[in-house]
């Protein structure tokens, strides 16, 4: 059995552990709230955008467009990996790593990465070479974002890589965030044809084909912008749910050795009244 010292040790120790969680419980749930408004924020835009994209698809006959085209044969898949630049978040970010490997499995002609978040930087770099890296807390999203939208293009544009492929967690709810493979580029028909019910009637200038070729550059970067701060909302509820854990099962374990610690004192105590019980006796004989 551990010594009273080394019992107060642990809890001294595991109580210190627990302000840290809980300290940091409370910056993910001050955190979340101004990515949830975000996330928000962004929706309608990335809705009217789609729909304008579905409505652009329709109205042309024959599309030319690289974006709308397949790549290259023979090219490898450019994947964007996007992850955390944090863990302590339980297994928000093994989750998207996990998806990542099983692509890279089924892959036929060989992936190129394209690495958002420290997280699956770190992992990618153990086994593939990178082509680009974007940590997901640098600079403005936005801006982010276009750049990142850029050079995939471009790559892709130029026959490097035969598609882009996006594997992000997608937030659920608060408790629940699962990783999320979407192929962004070729845009095909079928993409954009999930909603259905009547349709107003749109009239584009100067063109829907030249709408169009200006369009898919900004779906391509805004996707990828939603993405980010969908990562962002997701990793700080997984954050706020593995510290609230955390924060628990440091509470139960302070109680189990609190407990542990009051039956070792409680049985020394009695062995000092029976060794001095034992004594007086001795004595008296």
């Amino acid at each position: 059995m551990a010594s009273l010292r080394d019992l107060r040790d642990r809890i001294k120790s595991l109580k210190n552990t627990q302000q840290i969680t809980k300290a940091m419980k409370q910056v993910a749930a001050a955190k979340i709230r101004r990515a949830e408004q975000l996330r928000s924020q962004s929706r309608p835009y990335a809705d009217a955008m789609s729909d304008m994209l579905r409505e652009l698809i329709d109205a042309v006959g024959s599309i030319d467009h690289p974006y709308m085209k397949p790549g290259k044969p023979g090219a490898p898949a450019g994947v964007i990996l996007m992850t955390a630049d944090k863990g302590l978040a339980g297994s928000f970010n093994s989750n998207a790593i996990a998806a990542a490997d099983a692509y890279r499995r089924d892959a036929q002609g060989g992936v190129k990465w394209y690495s958002i978040g420290v997280k699956g930087r770190n992992h990618l770099r153990r086994r593939d070479e990178i082509e680009q890296f974007w940590p997901q807390s640098s600079g403005v999203k936005i801006d982010v974002s276009r750049e990142i939208a850029q050079k995939v293009g471009d790559d892709f544009l130029a026959g490097k890589i035969s598609n882009i492929v996006l594997i992000s967690q997608k937030m659920i709810s608060m408790m629940v965030q699962r990783p999320e493979q979407r192929e962004l580029v070729p845009v095909t028909r079928e993409q954009k044809e999930e909603k259905r019910g009547p349709r107003s009637a749109v009239e584009f200038e100067p063109s829907p084909e030249a709408v169009l070729s200006k369009l898919l550059p900004k779906y391509l970067e805004f996707t990828i912008y939603s993405a980010m701060l969908e990562t962002d909302a997701a990793f700080f509820a997984a954050q706020l749910m593995a510290m609230t854990n955390a924060t628990d099962n440091a509470g139960k374990l302070i109680d189990e050795i609190t407990l542990e610690m009051n039956k070792a004192r409680q049985a020394a105590i009695t062995k000092e009244i029976l060794e001095i019980v034992g004594g007086a006796e001795a004595l008296a004989s």
